[in-house]
């Protein structure tokens, strides 16, 4: 007996072990939902399909799983598309559905269709960032494009993808038969490993090196190698040092941990980069502020420094420095590999206590030059008091996001990550208002775990109506808003090379200005709190915490710059000649 699309599609994705679907609804796509409202899979229901589409790339990040996002057509796809941009740029798995036009009338310019420069187009607003992108063009042949998009977002380099649908599809009657033989597909495809060869040479390399370092990126996490990298330093201690995006992957009090590197690292940090002989890239892009714009001066100088660059896209291995040795290896996999292959070679492992002591004295040392800023009883508070509180407050195995801006750079830079794979940021496309949305997504995944997400009052300004959908779902995330009335972080930039902050700050009749964000959120009925001294702010936290319930903390913050010691290349177009970065607007 036939049944619709739109039905078979929903069992599909319970078989599939698909328990909450993000989105918006739209005429497109009701087929579906009216498929979900008696299924074992929830939708979350949102206001705005970017919340939808930041909210999935966290519950993404949070399950190691491709998350489904199902949006409407055209306002909703192009809505919801910076959300999935974000998550390609960042190599998160997503499954996006849309819902089109029927196919009966394309090109006819029937409501809201997209065909301005060819028929039945919509799907192709996506092809610059996603994996790929599908347009259903007949029923039967949809239950074949599903398993493939689940599996090539999963897969490789993992991302989005997008399933385009007429909606005249959806409502079509299809025999089963046609999902049933896909349970007969792997779920999960066996990733390609390193030789032991290849291994031994990597290894007897970083072993006969005067200065050897690892360099980290998100593919660690992508891969859920974080144990894998902890039992391979522990074995070589091998000093590591991390991108933005690789933060948190060996914790910040493991003796071997450097820190971020580039724009917002720190000198000893930099030093040691630039000082190593061999490094070792593991699932990192060496984007451009992690790498201080690759000018040799700063963080890496490669060469002469070697690089091996482990990493599961080819296109990656390369790019950005000439490598020594290139590998395309699932980090999983090879960091397993290179484990067995050391200690066969070293059984007793490699020992390097003056390394360890040195790390130790630097860290002593950037916690006693900051403790002045972390302990100061200034109202607006100073950001890294801010920081220091929310440390100090959240438990260790705490999940946080950040947005952009301090408390993105600044968590990077002075916030220490103890459990591995529990702080997620925008990264490649630096999206400002991910980090809200997305801790939805994260308590979704995780609701015994406490979620706080740390953003500026930009950011958190983008997407309030995410306040919408915590209540509706009960979904207890903390939002702290690091509030200095501006986007601070541009305003820095504008003041320092242009000596105004035209734009960049929220002016109204000459008196600094932000909406009352407390307030907003007991619109929404959310509990909010405006900080009014810095003495309140922490107590205001663990009561938050301790709640159990969606709460919103107002906290004004002074707009300093967050110290840097790396490069970036847009300081030389502002001003070149000159030595000019940040400065604070106050």
């Amino acid at each position: 007996m036939k049944d619709l699309v739109a039905n078979l599609l929903v069992r599909y994705l319970e078989d599939r072990g698909v328990t909450h679907v993000f989105g918006l609804c739209g005429h497109t796509n009701i087929a579906v939902l009216s498929a979900m409202a008696n299924s074992r899979v929830h939708f979350v229901n949102v206001r705005h399909e970017q919340v939808a589409a930041h909210a999935a790339d966290g519950y993404a990040r949070a399950t190691g799983r491709a998350s489904v996002l199902l949006t409407h057509l055209s306002p909703g796809l192009t809505n919801a598309a910076t959300g999935v941009a974000n998550a390609a740029l960042d190599c998160i798995p997503m499954v996006v559905i849309a819902g089109d036009v029927p196919t009966h009338y394309f090109g006819k310019h029937p409501h809201q269709e997209v065909n301005l420069h060819a028929d039945a187009s919509q799907y192709e607003i996506y092809r610059p960032f996603v994996k790929r992108a599908w347009r259903v063009d007949r029923p039967d042949l949809f239950p074949e494009i599903i398993e493939k998009a689940f599996a090539l977002a999963e897969s490789g380099q993992p991302g989005p993808v997008l399933v385009d649908v007429p909606m005249d599809v959806f409502s079509a009657e299809i025999d089963p038969a046609l999902f049933d033989r896909l349970r007969h597909n792997a779920k999960a495809l066996v990733k390609p490993s390193l030789d032991e060869a290849t291994a031994a040479t990597i290894v007897r390399a970083l072993a006969g090196a005067q200065a050897p370092l690892l360099y980290v990126g998100g593919g660690i996490a992508l891969a859920k190698a974080t144990a894998e990298l902890r039992a391979f330093v522990d074995h070589m201690e091998i000093p590591v040092a991390y991108s933005l995006m690789g933060k948190g992957m060996l914790p910040d009090d493991h003796p071997f941990t450097l820190g971020m590197t580039g724009f917002w690292g720190t000198q000893f940090i930099n030093d040691k980069c630039l000082g190593a002989d061999w490094v070792m890239g593991l699932g990192t892009r060496f984007k451009e502020a992690d790498c201080s714009s690759w000018y040799p001066d700063y963080t890496f100088n490669i060469p002469p420094t070697k690089l091996i660059h482990i990493d599961i896209e080819p296109a990656e291995i390369g790019r950005n420095f000439p490598t020594e040795i290139g590998v395309v290896a699932d980090l999983k996999q090879a960091l397993t590999v290179l484990l067995k292959v050391a200690k066969s070679l070293y059984p007793d492992g490699l020992r390097n206590p003056g390394l360890a002591a040195e790390i130790a004295a630097y860290r002593a040392e950037f916690k006693a030059s900051n403790r002045a800023m972390e302990t100061s009883d200034a109202f607006p508070m100073m950001p890294e008091r801010i920081l220091a509180d929310v440390r100090a407050a959240m438990p260790a195995d705490a999940f946080l996001t950040t947005d952009v801006g301090w408390n993105k750079n600044g968590v990077g830079q002075q916030f220490p990550i103890t459990t591995p794979g529990t702080v997620f940021t925008p990264g490649g496309f630096a999206t400002m208002g991910f980090g809200p949305p997305a801790a939805l997504g994260v308590k979704t995944a995780h609701p015994d775990r406490v979620v706080i997400s740390m953003v500026g009052d930009g950011g958190f300004g983008q997407n309030p109506a995410m306040l919408a959908t915590a209540a509706e779902e009960g979904l207890a995330v903390v939002w702290v808003v690091m509030n200095n009335n501006a986007f601070g972080t541009i305003a820095g930039l504008q003041k320092a090379h242009y000596g105004l902050t035209y734009g960049t700050v929220f002016p109204k009749e000459g008196d600094e200005y932000s909406p009352n964000y407390a307030d907003i959120a007991k619109a929404y009925g959310v509990d909010g709190v405006r900080v009014r001294s810095a003495a309140d702010f922490r107590p205001a936290l663990e009561a938050a915490i301790a709640s159990g319930r969606p709460t919103v903390i107002d906290v004004a913050m002074v707009n300093n710059p967050t110290p840097t010691s790396g490069h970036w290349n847009i300081l030389d177009i502002y001003s070149p000649g000159k030595d000019v970065s940040h400065v604070a607007t106050d």
